[in-house]
């Protein structure tokens, strides 16, 4: 089993920065890939970014250029860099990792954009 919680989320003004974190405990030796993916009000959740256990990386065209995923697999964390936020990516982000067959979820953290 991998537990996941994520940390970092909050209220910015549009053009602004934040800096989402999730920690990985448990089974984390057996985490393929994480990802962070994101659900507003009366929307499904949708994949923001991933990242590979090689280090290979995935964005949704509406972040690319402004999110950045990175992992650091000795802290047993990964974490998503939010630049010139927009009030579109108000949501709740969610942590996700893969590992063997399984998948495990973060409590999710709100991130909320004002115009």
């Amino acid at each position: 089993q991998v537990q996941l919680v994520e940390s970092g989320g909050g209220l910015v003004q549009a053009g602004g920065s934040l800096s989402l974190s999730c920690a990985a405990s448990g089974s984390t030796s057996n985490i393929n890939a994480m990802g962070w993916y994101r659900q507003a009000p009366g929307k499904q959740r949708d994949l923001v970014a991933s990242i590979t256990s090689g280090g290979t990386t995935n964005y949704a065209d509406s972040v690319k250029g402004r999110f950045t995923i990175s992992r650091d697999t000795s802290k047993n964390r990964m974490y998503l860099q939010m630049n010139n936020l927009k009030p579109e990516d108000t949501a709740v982000y969610y942590c996700k990792a893969w590992y063997w067959l399984n998948v495990s979820w973060g409590q999710g953290t709100q991130v909320t954009v004002s115009s």
